[in-house]
C-alpha cells in the first residue's frame, strides 16, 4: 500500500476546499447552489468541455457565452447553419471540434429527443466525444462516479503519488490512481475540484504547496520532487511548412474567399485561396492564383503554429475588375464579410494586408 493511501479521506478534504474555493465559470453550478438542488445543464457542460479541449478557460469564456446566447438549447444549435457556427468558432482553433459540435447536437436531437444521455457508454457513441469528455459530462452533469483525467489531474496525481514515469506512458497508471479517489458522493463536484486544484494551486510551475489541501499527504512535496513532475517524453521538433495565400478584392469592396474542405485542417472554415502547405527547403510553393490579376507580394509573412507544425505563408494581393471570374472561391460583399469569421491564420493574412 502506498504511503498516501493511509492519509485519510482525500476526497472529503478536497471537497471541503472546493466548497470555499471553487472557480466561478459561466457553465458551472456553484457547490452551494448544487447542494440547494440546482442541477447543471448537460448542454452547457458538454459545450464547455468541447471548447476547453486544448484551450484555456480564459479563452473559452466569451465564446461559450456567445454560443449559448445565440443557441440557448441543443435543438437550437442542431438547427443552426454550418457557416454561422464555424464563424462564431473562428479564432478558438482546432476546428474539427466545431464540426463535431454540430454533428453531436444533431445526433442528440435526432436520436435522443434533444436530451443528452447520462450513460457513459451512450455518450461515447456521440460524435466528438471521447473517454475524457464522456467522463466529464456524465460526472459533472449527472453525478455519475466517473473519473476525469485531463492535464491538470495528471499533474496532481503524479505529484500526490510521486510518479516518475514520463507522460504519455504514465497515463494508465495515473488513471488507476485517480479512479481510487473518485467518490460515490458528489462525484461531479469532486471532478471539478481536482481540476481546479491543478489549475489554481498544483500549477505546472511554482506550485503553491503551502496552501494546498492535499499538502500533507503529497509524496512529491515531502520528497522535494514536485517541481520536476509530471515528467514528459521529449517532443520531436515541429517541422516548418510553407505556402502562399491570395487576397483579391474587387473595386466594389467584395473579397474572394473559399470554404475549405470539411476534412483536414481548418475544415469547413472560410479562408483565402492559396497553395498547398509543403515541407520544402526550396522556393516557397505558389500554387495557381484563383483569378487572373496583377498580383503583388506583401512585405513580411504570416507565421502560425499548429499542433504538429509551424506554418509560414507569403501573401499576394490584387484589386480586380468587377467582371473577372475566379477559378475557385466566391466573392463576399463587404457588408457580409467579417474578418472575425476567419480562422486565426487567415485573419493574420488579412491583418498583414491592412498594414
Amino acid at each position: 500500500m502506498r504511503e498516501t493511501d493511509q492519509t485519510g479521506d482525500l476526497p472529503r478534504i478536497l471537497l471541503d476546499w472546493y466548497d470555499v474555493h471553487a472557480r466561478q465559470m459561466p457553465w458551472r453550478v456553484a457547490p452551494a447552489d448544487r447542494k440547494a438542488g440546482q442541477l447543471p445543464d448537460p448542454y452547457h457542460v458538454w459545450m464547455s468541455e468541447i471548447m476547453l479541449q486544448q484551450t484555456t478557460v480564459a479563452a473559452v469564456r466569451d465564446y461559450f457565452t456567445r454560443f449559448v446566447a445565440r443557441w440557448p438549447a441543443v435543438a437550437d444549435l442542431a438547427g443552426a447553419e454550418d457557416a454561422d457556427v464555424m464563424g462564431e468558432w473562428a479564432g478558438l482553433g482546432y476546428y474539427a471540434r466545431a464540426r463535431n459540435l454540430l454533428k453531436c447536437a444533431r445526433v442528440v436531437v435526432a436520436e435522443h429527443g434533444g436530451a443528452f444521455p447520462a450513460d457513459h457508454d451512450a455518450l461515447l457513441k456521440l460524435p466528438g466525444i471521447g473517454p475524457y469528455t464522456a467522463a466529464a459530462v456524465s460526472s459533472i452533469a449527472f453525478d455519475v462516479p466517473r473519473t476525469v483525467l485531463d492535464g491538470n489531474v495528471e499533474r496532481v496525481m503524479a505529484r500526490l503519488y510521486d510518479i516518475h514515469t514520463p507522460l504519455p506512458a504514465a497515463k494508465p497508471e495515473l488513471m488507476a490512481l485517480a479512479e481510487t479517489l473518485t467518490p460515490q458522493d458528489r462525484p461531479g463536484d469532486y471532478a471539478q475540484a481536482v481540476m481546479d486544484l491543478g489549475a489554481t494551486i498544483c500549477s505546472p510551475k511554482s506550485p503553491a504547496c503551502g496552501i494546498c489541501p492535499w499538502r500533507d499527504p503529497c509524496l512529491a512535496r515531502t520528497r522535494g520532487t514536485a517541481a520536476d513532475l509530471p515528467k514528459k517524453t521529449p517532443k520531436k521538433p515541429k517541422p516548418v511548412r510553407h505556402g502562399t495565400v491570395y487576397l483579391a478584392q474587387r473595386a466594389d469592396g467584395a473579397w474572394l474567399l473559399e470554404t475549405r474542405p470539411d476534412k483536414g485542417l481548418l475544415g469547413g472554415m472560410l479562408g483565402w485561396p492559396g497553395s498547398e502547405w509543403l515541407d520544402t527547403q526550396e522556393e516557397r510553393p505558389m500554387g495557381e492564383p484563383p483569378v487572373q490579376a496583377s498580383w503583388q507580394p506583401l512585405d513580411g509573412e504570416v507565421r502560425h503554429t499548429f499542433t504538429h507544425f509551424h506554418l509560414m505563408l507569403s501573401v499576394q494581393t490584387a484589386t480586380i475588375a468587377a467582371d473577372t471570374a475566379p477559378t475557385k472561391g466566391a466573392f463576399i460583399p463587404p457588408d457580409k464579410f467579417r474578418p472575425s469569421d476567419l480562422p486565426t491564420v487567415m485573419r493574420k493574412a488579412f491583418d498583414l494586408s491592412r498594414k
